[in-house]
């Protein structure tokens, strides 16, 4: 048991680093996927993740795979994405979400054509799905920053985080704060996609802040036990991703979003809101 779960942390400097950071970017994004769940804007954070793609691109023209600009690339170029299609579905006629995918498929494909003029294949599938067992120093420091600043943002601004998030127009009725705390939560939404960008890469940092959450919805319907349990979701989903990528050779991005899958399917069955539990109840209401 010791050699299957716990040796591979002790004696491999690269999965203490992979863990810690892993563990680090649960803690900041599972609880900003639960609000983008409730929202109804889950396909927001996948088109985000896309979004950064071109200014990471640019800095990975300009400097190569270094972390710092490619980071400042990748959060302009969320900030334009998220701004450019909020002001298309609001000046014209165009809802939000078809703008916002417009908008991600041009930088998707305007970032992978950027990474292609310079970089290699394997540049590109670096960029595009991380390496998680390869974070150095630098990456766990700016992840570190990023899960910090999530959640002293999210303790600041909870109340008005959950009021617009459960009923925008009431916010904006009886408080200013109503559309300064919408941007400021997209602001934390493309942090801590930059952040996921630097372990698994722009198509499955997403996954790592989704998943958990959509998890997390089939065992409570309050806020704040369902922000935890995403935490703890992300955690376990982390160190298994990690112990089946070392003993099985597979890429440890993916085995992590597999394993935050498989505990999501769990969920849908057997949680206490889950199909089992839900039509358990059902049955018992028809036949009282």
């Amino acid at each position: 048991m010791y050699d299957f779960l716990i040796a591979p942390f002790v004696e491999f400097g690269f999965m203490q680093r992979a863990l810690a950071g892993s563990l680090m970017l649960s803690l900041g994004a599972c609880p900003v996927g639960v609000f983008l769940m409730l929202r109804r804007m889950s396909l927001t954070g996948d088109a985000m993740a896309h979004a950064i793609l071109p200014g990471a691109a640019v800095g990975f023209l300009f400097f190569g795979l270094q972390i710092v600009p490619m980071t400042i690339g990748g959060l302009i170029a969320g900030v334009i994405v998220a701004l450019g299609a909020g002001a298309v579905s609001r000046f014209t006629v165009q809802k939000e979400d078809a703008s916002m995918a417009a908008f991600y498929l041009i930088s998707l494909a305007l970032g992978v054509l950027m990474v292609s003029l310079r970089g290699s294949s394997v540049d590109l599938m670096h960029v595009l799905f991380g390496t998680v067992l390869a974070l150095n120093n630098d990456a766990l420091t700016l992840i570190a920053a990023i899960s910090v600043i999530t959640l002293a943002t999210l303790g600041i601004f909870w109340r008005a985080i959950v009021a617009e998030c459960l009923d925008p127009l009431f916010l904006r009725s009886v408080s200013r704060l109503g559309t300064p705390v919408h941007f400021i939560f997209l602001g934390l939404v493309v942090l801590n996609l930059v952040g996921g960008f630097q372990a698994l890469g722009t198509l499955l940092s997403v996954g790592l802040m989704m998943l958990p959450a959509a998890a997390a919805r089939f065992w409570t319907a309050r806020v704040e036990p369902m922000c935890l349990l995403a935490i703890v979701i992300g955690f376990g989903s982390c160190i298994a991703g990690l112990l089946l990528s070392y003993h099985a050779s597979l890429p440890s991005g993916p085995a992590i979003i597999l394993s935050a899958g498989l505990v999501y399917f769990v969920s849908t069955i057997f949680g206490t809101r889950g199909v089992f539990n839900t039509r358990l109840r059902r049955h018992r209401h028809r036949t009282a």
